[in-house]
């Protein structure tokens, strides 16, 4: 088996990778070369993959990024690298484990020094494989997340809540259209109502908004994902960016809506189901949230994104820490620190 990890695209034979990635039963666009260049694009991402091969086929692929909200002496602080649904180990290899292993290896090597912990977010149930996590220091965390079929409109609607059914009809109604983005000043709109909300109730970190211009900038070559916009009397009231695995998955990744200015309009329940929508008219199999928080702890997001209908999972996250000391400091002052940081 040989391995190689590259901070350089062009160091890599990203056909063979994308077409490994579309191919495998848990394929994912956050594994793909189109997220490659998109981390790569924005500001404070840098991204890496491990590619693992046999007599030149690939057999595993591991993506990940390392963000910091800060350059400078305080990069370090708010360091973390983060591998969203990976590795993916080909299904029909017999050492699968001792790939796993490796790949791991490899990545902890890279990046121990460079970030003060490794987060792994789940897409599929992983339970199989914490031993070997656990061996090499990670540990696994349950997390919650809904998986919602979109292979048919008439079940959508079917397990949709009343409730959620009529605000969708009532905005529309009421003259809210959705809208792919006109423009780049639109997509700045969508951001400017998304920082406030993370600024203000989310309180966790955003990405600048080079992240969210890049990614429009892709959706228009076709590449990525989609954006969708609400828009009411010439203003965008909400959106949504969702990242997806042509023929399998849409991804809620950012959402937002102003609510508390539109209430009769619910642009966040427009923004969910312009996503949900297009799963359904484009043969997607699922749309998937992206995490309704932990069990046991009350987490109002939860509740909202149960209205649409879907499966309650626990895929679970793994996560290592590789410096204690600055995760502690970390830990107590990341809000802070976020909060604090210029666009």
């Amino acid at each position: 088996m040989q391995l190689k990890t590259a901070y350089d695209i062009n160091k890599t034979d990203s056909k063979q990778w994308a077409s490994f990635i579309e191919s495998h039963p848990q394929g994912t666009v956050f594994q793909s070369p189109d997220m490659f260049l998109l981390f790569e694009s924005a500001k404070n991402f840098h991204p890496l993959v491990i590619i693992a091969k046999d007599n030149e086929r690939i057999t595993g692929v591991l993506l990940a990024v390392i963000i910091r909200e800060f350059g400078g002496p305080f990069g370090f602080l708010s360091s973390r690298t983060v591998v969203y649904g990976g590795p993916l180990i080909d299904p029909a290899i017999s050492n699968r484990e001792a790939i796993l292993e490796e790949i791991l290896r490899e990545l902890i090597r890279a990046v121990k020094n460079r970030s003060v912990f490794i987060q792994f977010r789940n897409f599929s149930d992983r339970k199989s494989d914490i031993p070997v996590f656990e061996s090499l220091g990670f540990n696994y965390m349950d997390r919650l997340n809904y998986l919602l079929d979109t292979a048919d409109e008439t079940l959508v609607k079917k397990r949709m809540s009343n409730s959620k059914w009529r605000q969708i009809r009532k905005g529309l109604e009421a003259g809210a259209a959705i809208i792919e983005p006109e423009n780049e000043n639109q997509v700045r709109d969508f951001y400017d109502i998304l920082f406030a909300l993370y600024k203000n109730k989310v309180k966790k970190p955003l990405p600048r908004y080079s992240f969210f211009k890049h990614f429009y900038r892709q959706t228009i070559n076709g590449q990525t994902g989609i954006i969708r916009l609400v828009k009411y009397q010439d203003k965008i009231i909400g959106g949504i960016l969702s990242p997806v695995q042509k023929n399998k998955v849409i991804y809620e990744w950012y959402v937002c809506g102003l609510d508390q200015d539109y209430k009769n309009i619910y642009p966040s329940v427009l923004a969910t189901w312009a996503a949900i929508e297009y799963g359904l008219k484009n043969n997607l199999e699922t749309f998937d949230f992206m995490g309704v928080g932990v069990p046991d702890k009350d987490y109002g997001v939860r509740e909202f994104k149960s209205k649409f209908g879907g499966e309650l999972v626990n895929f679970g996250r793994f996560g290592r820490i590789n410096n204690h000391f600055i995760y502690t400091i970390t830990e107590i002052g990341f809000n802070v620190l976020a909060l604090l940081r210029k666009i």
